[in-house]
């Protein structure tokens, strides 16, 4: 039982290593999908506030907001 347990304690240690890389995998993976998410949102922001503009300017109405 004795020769056993650092066996035991070197697998369990591997495993921890292994479980600790998949998550930090995953957790990168996951926050490059939400910063391209995020990028996609701000460059549609972006076009909706331009289209709102034109069709102001059109409407002839001045846009007073502007920062």
């Amino acid at each position: 039982m004795a020769d056993s347990d650092p066996q035991g304690v070197q697998d369990l240690s591997q495993f921890a290593e292994n479980l600790l890389q998949q998550l930090q995998e995953n957790f990168q993976a996951l926050t490059d999908k939400l910063t391209l998410r995020m990028e996609e949102m701000g460059e549609r922001i972006d076009d909706l506030e331009k289209h709102v503009s034109d069709l102001m300017t059109q409407a002839g109405i001045e846009n007073t907001n502007k920062e």
